[in-house]
């Protein structure tokens, strides 16, 4: 495979997951959000499930006990991240969500220095300052636009900073990321069915008319998408992979606009702006730093 059929591969999968985030959204019109987390990672895990067991027969590592225990806590901060995601949903738009999620890029450095004792590239101090400017201008320039989702999207960012954290050191040493992916995606669902059967009603017309929505975000942006990550990031750099699936964000933006006609004002293009340079700045300059130092 070239890198150009690599980064298309990667790009594809940024389409996949802006899209979900509108799937994400109007899901919440027949059903709510914990039958929806729960429906849809159930799906997820059936869907890597196949993949899993090709990669069973290659692997160098044996399942641990300590392993499950670490399986777990990923799958709770992917449920935590999930749900704070979703419910964050009903009062913030598409636009906000993608692009406020995608601040796990820079919190990932500063768990890092906080948590793992390894101190960040000096750029994660003008990137984090930088994302904060975005969520303001986001917003049209006033805080009194900033609504409870965007701040549960905030807090959802910091959860899928965790979870990408753990399983970067996870795969590292197990050499399993689609048993990764299956396990954490099998404890959200456990974890969200049973909060939605204690808190929320649920029908069978529920379940129908978000079925769309629950097969594709299930099957395409947990499934699909997750391979084309895995095999496209083998054949292209870091900081090109950053790129096209930073565009998630775009994605997102673009695809609310022309389904739910959302609409954002002039100054949050410069807010988006911001946060995107953000992003790819965290990614990139490291990256760039480390190719020009001497050997």
């Amino acid at each position: 495979m070239t890198r150009v059929q690599a980064n298309l591969l990667l790009l594809l999968a940024a389409a996949i997951w802006g899209g979900g985030f509108v799937a994400q959204s109007t899901a919440m019109e027949a059903i709510g959000p914990f039958w929806f987390i729960g429906l849809r990672f159930a799906v997820a895990t059936a869907a890597v499930l196949p993949f899993v067991f090709l990669e069973s027969r290659k692997a160098k590592v044996k399942t641990s006990k300590r392993h499950l225990g670490i399986y777990l806590a990923i799958g709770l901060a992917l449920f935590g991240g999930a749900s704070t995601q979703q419910i964050g949903l009903q009062t913030t738009s598409v636009t906000n969500s993608s692009f406020i999620t995608g601040l796990y890029v820079v919190f990932v450095p500063v768990i890092a220095v906080l948590f793992l004792r390894r101190p960040p590239h000096w750029i994660i101090w003008p990137a984090a300052a930088m994302a904060i400017a975005g969520i303001f201008l986001l917003s049209g320039g006033h805080l009194s636009a900033l609504t409870v989702g965007d701040g549960l999207t905030v807090i959802c960012a910091g959860f899928w900073a965790i979870q990408i954290t753990l399983a970067g050191i996870t795969v590292k040493e197990t050499g399993r990321p689609l048993a990764l992916s299956a396990s954490q995606f099998a404890v959200t669902a456990v974890c969200a069915l049973v909060v939605a059967a204690i808190v929320e009603p649920i029908s069978m017309d529920a379940i129908r008319g978000a079925a769309p929505e629950i097969l594709y975000v299930g099957i395409f942006s947990s499934g699909v998408a997750f391979v084309l990550q895995v095999i496209g990031q083998r054949y292209t750099t870091p900081s090109q992979a950053a790129i096209f699936l930073s565009s998630e964000a775009l994605f997102g933006s673009s695809l609310a606009a022309l389904i739910l006609g959302e609409t954002i004002p002039p100054v949050g293009y410069i807010g988006c702006a911001l946060m995107f340079t953000a992003m790819l700045v965290v990614e990139i300059v490291p990256e760039l730093t480390r190719r020009t130092q001497p050997a």
